[in-house]
């Protein structure tokens, strides 16, 4: 898999919107650009980055329930999505093939892995072809139901970012009990305008979740991994703070504090790509982000590849070309990108 990242990122609209106890409501859109993905979803606070190369496709579909968000979600390429659910809930997701897999914030994913983690923040890669399933439940129902179905408390590694091995057997049913809820409540929206059937749809996706995970977790390594991710973290904002030159490995980690074997390891454990790929790459994306927001303002594309630390214009150009499968003279003027939502 060739890993070259592009970004979007998408501010949500006021949290009200979304909140526990809204009226359940249906977003499907279909897009054809990182950034639309981001868009499609606008009550979360996403950043997205393509990190593969050519042109991208996806399909993002989302139902409402009380207190609960029901979604799947679709992309050509590889992807990493980071960002946040909202503080007040907890993510479940798991992948939508039994053949997928991924890192959250750090962890290895596989097709039998449940992601798990609090809203405030979201770290996750997938690869081509991708498909995610996923829920975001409000806190205080889960704990509710929590105590009620198990007679105590939540586990206190809810409060932690794990990938767990749902229990044997579970993984296939769950996806299969997921993508029926969302293909229900897409085929016959009146349901969800009843209160009771609602509430019934929302159960019975939240139970199957609930029940596929295993009774014990370790979380030994957590703490190891997410020192990893603090490393990868740091040297990719010394890379987007100094876009207009090309900084040099070594110099990243001497920043970070990382030898260059620790570095690669970081990266591969965290993303799995290198980093000279994917830090050159920032730049890259950097530029068709400013391409996009500057189209119809006399800018250049040689403007923009400078200010991103690119001189050699042709090769420039082929590469951009080879990431986004447009030339960048294409997105100038094009510019940014509208999510259709139905």
């Amino acid at each position: 898999m060739h890993l070259t990242p592009t970004s979007a990122t998408h501010r949500p609209v006021p949290a009200a919107d979304g909140a526990a106890g809204a009226s359940p409501r249906i977003q499907a859109a279909e897009v054809h650009d990182i950034d639309e993905l981001a868009g499609a979803q606008p009550d979360w606070t996403l950043r997205y980055e393509q990190l593969s190369q050519g042109s991208f496709q996806g399909c993002v579909k989302r139902v409402q329930l009380p207190e609960l968000w029901l979604v799947s979600e679709t992309s050509s390429q590889a992807t990493r999505q980071r960002g946040e659910i909202g503080a007040g809930c907890v993510g479940f997701a798991m992948c939508g093939t039994a053949a997928g897999t991924g890192f959250f914030h750090g962890q290895r994913v596989d097709g039998d892995s449940i992601m798990i983690g609090r809203g405030d923040e979201l770290d996750l890669t997938l690869g081509e072809g991708s498909q995610l399933l996923a829920i975001a439940v409000q806190t205080d129902l889960l704990s509710s139901l929590w105590q009620q179905l198990y007679g105590k408390p939540w586990s206190s590694w809810l409060d932690h970012r794990v990938v767990v091995q749902a229990r044997p057997g579970a993984a296939g049913h769950l996806r299969d009990t997921h993508l029926q809820a969302i293909r229900a409540a897409i085929e016959q929206p009146g349901l969800l305008a009843m209160p009771e059937s609602a509430i019934q749809l929302r159960d019975s996706v939240l139970i199957e979740w609930m029940e596929s995970i295993p009774s014990a977790v370790e979380l030994r390594d957590l703490q190891a991994l997410e020192a990893r991710r603090r490393i990868v973290e740091r040297a990719c904002d010394l890379v987007l703070g100094t876009p207009d030159r090309a900084v040099t490995m070594l110099e990243v980690c001497k920043q970070v504090g990382s030898s260059p074997r620790r570095l690669e390891l970081c990266f591969r454990d965290v993303l799995g790509i290198s980093p000279h790929k994917y830090l050159r790459a920032v730049r890259l994306c950097g530029a068709r982000r400013e391409l996009k927001r500057l189209a119809g303002s006399g800018a250049t594309v040689h403007d923009v590849a400078a200010r991103w630390g690119f001189w050699h214009m042709s090769a420039f150009s082929a590469d951009y070309r080879q990431q986004f499968g447009e030339s960048p003279s294409v997105t100038l003027q094009a510019g940014r990108p509208q999510p259709r939502l139905s």
